[in-house]
């Protein structure tokens, strides 16, 4: 093993970058000017809490920012040594962390994500919003399933959120990560929520994770046309109103049904 391999898997060490990391993403969200898009951004994800927050990995940094400090909420973290890094990094954000991730290999067992995935329906049932990266890992703006079926047992809907930044360095990465940098006009732009009902079978499952990849790829694309003034924020439409509040109240009274139903049985 080389010294700086050796050296990356020293606690001090790690304790030190994390730190440095949660230091440095302060200064990039204070000396920044963010939009957000919808401007009432925060009135959507107060009337729906606990939501499953949803990023695309490379484009997450800045999400600890956009949460209340009132608002509850954990991080899905890999165990990677550079997700011990992210980890302290989050919890000085003043966000815990669960850690484990998802693998596209059939590792995920070992990569600690059966326990995990638990861990957080069991924060969303206790009224904690839980974030996580979408995509499959290793592959870049391709949602994976587990998200789809965190939603639809737990019943909480997935808020699409993407920030970007005018100022930055785009990184030749497996995930494009971008490396925010200070004094920039950037942008946090949210998607309308996707609630994944709980009857939900595999092909309904398919069609709602390309209807989060598609949500997030729309709103990446926009977080990046106001952070660099091609377009400004706009509050949703009375339509993507509506038919939000008709998701919701469906995916509602359907879960409470097959609730009293269940209840009927025992």
């Amino acid at each position: 093993m080389s010294f700086l391999k050796k050296l990356g898997r020293s606690p001090a060490v790690r304790s030190a970058a994390g730190s440095f990391l949660a230091g440095y993403l302060r200064l990039v969200w204070r000396t920044g000017r963010f939009a957000l898009d919808p401007p009432n951004l925060h009135d959507y994800a107060e009337a729906n809490l606990p939501v499953i927050f949803a990023m695309w990995h490379g484009q997450h940094f800045l999400t600890p920012f956009v949460k209340r400090p009132e608002y509850d909420a954990v991080v899905l973290i890999s165990r990677s040594a550079d997700g011990e890094m992210n980890a302290i990094a989050a919890e000085k954000l003043g966000i815990r962390a669960i850690r484990g991730s998802g693998d596209h290999s059939g590792q995920f067992a070992r990569k600690g994500g059966v326990g995990a995935y638990f861990q957080m329906v069991e924060a969303l049932e206790a009224g904690t919003t839980v974030a996580l990266t979408a995509d499959v890992p290793k592959i870049a703006r391709k949602a994976g399933l587990g998200i789809v079926m965190l939603a639809k047992q737990s019943g909480r809907p997935i808020l699409p959120i993407a920030i970007a930044t005018k100022r930055r360095i785009d990184l030749k990465s497996w995930d494009k990560a971008s490396v925010n940098l200070p004094f920039s006009r950037g942008a946090v732009v949210a998607g309308p929520p996707v609630w994944v009902p709980c009857d939900a079978d595999a092909e309904a499952l398919e069609g709602y994770r390309l209807k989060v990849e598609q949500a997030m790829n729309d709103a990446t694309a926009r977080a990046y046309d106001i952070a660099e003034g091609r377009a400004t924020p706009a509050m949703w439409s009375e339509a993507t109103i509506d038919e939000l509040a008709a998701s919701r109240e469906a995916t509602a009274a359907l879960r409470a049904g097959t609730e009293r139903r269940g209840r009927a049985h025992a």
